[in-house]
């Protein structure tokens, strides 16, 4: 936006009698992206600009297209006319990004590589530093205050233990800055910020057996494994998918058709009767427990489906498989992943963290008191 603004792509334009301040022509921009090397060619400016629109980043000056068109069209940066939706994830994006912007530019930063169990890690920080920096540069007026900012900036993905396995505290622990602001980005990483989910967003994935390739009168499937090898498995082989497409028969009597997409989804309502936010779980005398399951995945997966975000839930579990007899239960909610704290994140991210995770599942759940 702001090289746009220094290019004069965006100014004020008029069409019709009337005047559109700080807009840009859409067949322009399209130009624009692939001069300075921003997209390889027009259908991927157009793919990118668009993503811009899901995002509500940028939009048709009336609101009168809701696609982005390469075509002599005016759109407008939000930013631009005060229509940016600034939601809470935005406004501590935006703080965490001011505050990694003041760090880095003051001589004897506390920002430093710093080593902890023979690993080196970059942009890292102790927790009572950054609570002394927070309450001495008035970012925060109090050490209770700078506890809460710097608790919200972990859960929004911005800093984090280490080796996540900790919350964010006021002692000697290592913490680090997770994304790097300064690194210049290229549009073209939007259409891959997703990539590492596909495989989690494959309906119930990673819990259920997926068919691939399948020859006639061949009942074996092939099983996505957590160590990355790919094993045969017997097709009278019990799986997650079985109590979820509502199949009574707990063995497959015949090949099931399992293709995606599409395929039976989950319970696509979900189980939870309301919501409940990360702020309700973790508020001191709510009526929730934790738990810790230990859960040994065979060669099947786990037997159990996450749905939801911040916090995400269980939404279905095998009764037959390793979840359940570890004993989750569904309407439980994820709080810890193989130790990594995980009630800021969204299902299809704890799916890949399960993914490519060991065989043996260490999960902290909550759940309501009875």
């Amino acid at each position: 936006r702001l090289r746009l603004h220094d290019g004069k792509l965006i100014k004020d334009r008029r069409y019709h009698l009337r005047t559109y301040p700080n807009c840009f022509v859409a067949k322009e921009l399209t130009d624009w992206l692939i001069d300075h090397k921003e997209a390889p060619d027009r259908e991927t400016g157009i793919r990118l600009m668009q993503k811009l629109m899901d995002h509500y980043i940028i939009h048709h000056v009336c609101d009168e297209h809701s696609d982005y068109k390469d075509a002599k069209l005016l759109y407008r940066f939000r930013k631009d006319d005060g229509t940016f939706p600034l939601s809470k994830d935005v406004k501590v994006f935006m703080r965490g990004q001011s505050l990694y912007e003041k760090l880095v530019s003051v001589e004897e930063s506390i920002l430093k590589v710093r080593e902890e169990n023979s690993v080196k890690y970059q942009r890292t920080f102790l927790g009572c530093e950054m609570i002394d920096w927070l309450v001495q540069e008035g970012e925060a007026e109090n050490r209770k205050e700078a506890v809460e900012l710097g608790r919200a900036l972990l859960e929004h993905g911005i800093i984090q233990h280490v080796s996540s396995r900790y919350h964010f505290f006021d002692s000697d622990i290592l913490y680090q800055f997770w994304i790097n602001f300064r690194r210049r980005r290229r549009l073209t990483e939007l259409l891959n910020e997703n990539s590492s989910r596909a495989l989690s967003e494959s309906p119930d994935s990673p819990f259920c057996l997926r068919k691939l390739n399948p020859d006639p009168g061949n009942t074996s499937f092939l099983s996505v494994q957590t160590n990355k090898e790919i094993k045969i498995v017997s097709a009278v082989r019990r799986s997650s998918i079985t109590s979820l497409t509502g199949n009574s028969n707990p063995y497959f009597g015949t090949t099931p058709t399992l293709v995606f997409p599409p395929v039976a989804e989950c319970n696509p309502k979900s189980v939870l009767k309301r919501p409940v936010t990360n702020e309700e779980l973790l508020s001191p005398g709510a009526p929730y427990v934790k738990k810790t399951l230990t859960i040994v995945g065979d060669a099947v997966g786990w037997g159990f489906v996450v749905r939801g975000g911040r916090p995400c839930h269980i939404q279905a579990v095998d009764p037959g498989g390793p979840a359940a007899a570890a004993g989750m239960k569904v309407c439980q909610f994820v709080f810890s992943v193989n130790g990594m704290y995980v009630l800021h994140l969204d299902y299809q991210t704890i799916s890949s963290l399960i993914m490519t995770g060991p065989r043996t599942l260490v999960m902290e759940v909550m759940e309501a008191v009875e």
